[in-house]
């Protein structure tokens, strides 16, 4: 079993090649506005009114959907939560992506859930190198930032209803 944890973190890990080697100096928004495919996500969290607060001193982990991500959501379904009457739904859509504290990818490995900002569970499934959190998938993990991590997924995921 501890074979098999090892493996899977080194695979994690191996995930950051994709991005460029970030200092960490930079804030969860600044390094993912830098990173250039999460204009969509930047677009939310200020509709949100979210940005300060992942400016914050944290440490948060964020599982980011790319533009791609949020592509593929049914049309019309951005634009309609960015409208302010939505606010609160879009606040509780972006802050199921967000888990207190920095959990770093070898950290994952030995999780099964874990809470968010927004007070639901969100499922963390790991089957061989593949590492998904309800069902999307993790694309990127570790991109260390001045206060916490991102891991990059390739869907929105959107919390249980109730």
């Amino acid at each position: 079993m501890m074979r098999i944890k090892h493996t899977l973190a080194v695979a994690l890990i191996g995930l950051t090649a994709a991005w460029p080697a970030w200092s960490g100096q930079k804030d969860i928004v600044e390094t993912a506005v830098e990173a250039g495919n999460f204009k969509v996500l930047a677009t939310a969290l200020q509709a949100a009114d979210l940005v300060s607060t992942l400016k914050g001193e944290g440490p948060f982990t964020v599982f980011a959907p790319t533009d791609a991500a949020f592509e593929k959501l049914p049309a019309g379904t951005v634009e309609t939560l960015l409208k302010p009457e939505n606010k609160q739904k879009l606040v509780d859509i972006l802050t199921y992506h967000v888990v207190p504290g920095k959990v770093m990818a070898a950290d994952v490995v030995g999780l099964d859930e874990a809470k968010t900002v927004n007070g639901k569970m969100i499922d963390i499934e790991v089957n061989g190198k593949a590492v998904t959190v309800n069902k999307a998938n993790v694309t990127a993990t570790d991109v260390g930032a001045s206060n916490g991590v991102i891991h990059v997924i390739d869907q929105v995921i959107l919390p249980p209803e109730g």
